[in-house]
């Protein structure tokens, strides 16, 4: 569904707006080949894998403090009638997500993965409450980008602890490389928190629990099939997913506006590159 203040940068592309967009989906290996925060290994996991996890970015002291700021914009958001998926594109809005999408010890990791150049584009929080009992389906987040070519990770920030209880997210190691993979829409199933799933993702491979502790973060590229079960536990599973891709993405329909510089250089100036919003 497109939002009424389209085109601007926060809107969501209809299905048929992004298959009329020529893209390149297909994995492209990371071109790092001395890698200065990661390790050679790490990095050739993530080739090979298409995820790496357990990576400490925040110390739980930290932590304390960014889960208590996320807290109180949870509840704004619930008062003014969103939910707890509703906080999307969070950093052209609010500093403090703004300083997490640029947290150079974030971005440090990424640049392993991505090369010199990258920006910074994404920042939505997804928020399973206790007993949501909404699943999020098999899916590739590329399916639902107009970016070009398929350069891009997420770096997942587990605000609070997430694990098999809470259900944490769930890969299948090797997806990635499958290139783009035929879906169905599920845009009617309320228990479903996206519009689309890819049916028979488990006979593609063995699912892996993505466990992490608060402070801790997952990366995962653009084509790997992920997703999660129902939060039916009495504990809440928030995590922040960070957007990242290399600085010679073609962003579509406006959405190069959302993008900021991160690392290195955007030597065509195809992304608007923000300032950090005054808000917080």
């Amino acid at each position: 569904m497109t939002m009424s203040n389209w085109p601007s940068p926060g809107f969501i592309p209809t299905t048929e707006e992004l298959n009329r967009l020529e893209r390149d989906l297909r994995f492209h290996p990371s071109p790092v080949a001395n890698p200065r925060t990661l390790t050679a290994e790490q990095v050739a996991a993530f080739n090979r894998d298409g995820y790496l996890k357990g990576i400490r970015i925040f110390s739980p002291q930290e932590m304390a403090g960014i889960r208590e700021y996320f807290d109180e914009l949870l509840a704004r958001t619930l008062a003014a009638g969103g939910d707890s998926y509703s906080i999307s594109t969070a950093h052209l809005r609010y500093g403090r997500v703004y300083d997490l999408l640029t947290q150079p010890r974030i971005v440090a990791c990424v640049k392993d993965l991505l090369g010199e150049n990258v920006v910074a584009w994404g920042s939505h929080f997804f928020c399973k409450m206790p007993g949501d009992g909404k699943r999020v389906s098999w899916h590739q987040d590329a399916s639902y980008w107009p970016l070009t070519p398929s350069k891009a990770v997420t770096a997942w920030l587990a605000i609070d602890d997430a694990d098999a209880g809470n259900a944490c997210m769930r890969f299948i190691p090797g997806s990635h490389v499958l290139g783009h993979l035929t879906y169905t829409l599920s845009e009617n199933d309320e228990a479903n928190v996206l519009n689309q799933t890819v049916a028979g993702a488990e006979q593609l491979g063995e699912p892996v629990l993505v466990a992490l502790k608060a402070g801790e973060i997952s990366i995962h590229s653009d084509l790997l099939l992920h997703g999660s079960e129902a939060n039916q536990s009495a504990r809440r599973r928030c995590g922040l997913t960070l957007r990242y891709c290399a600085a010679d993405v073609r962003a579509r329909l406006g959405w190069n506006a959302k993008g900021v510089i991160v690392s290195g250089r955007d030597e065509s100036g195809h992304w608007s590159n923000p300032a950090r919003p005054e808000t917080e």
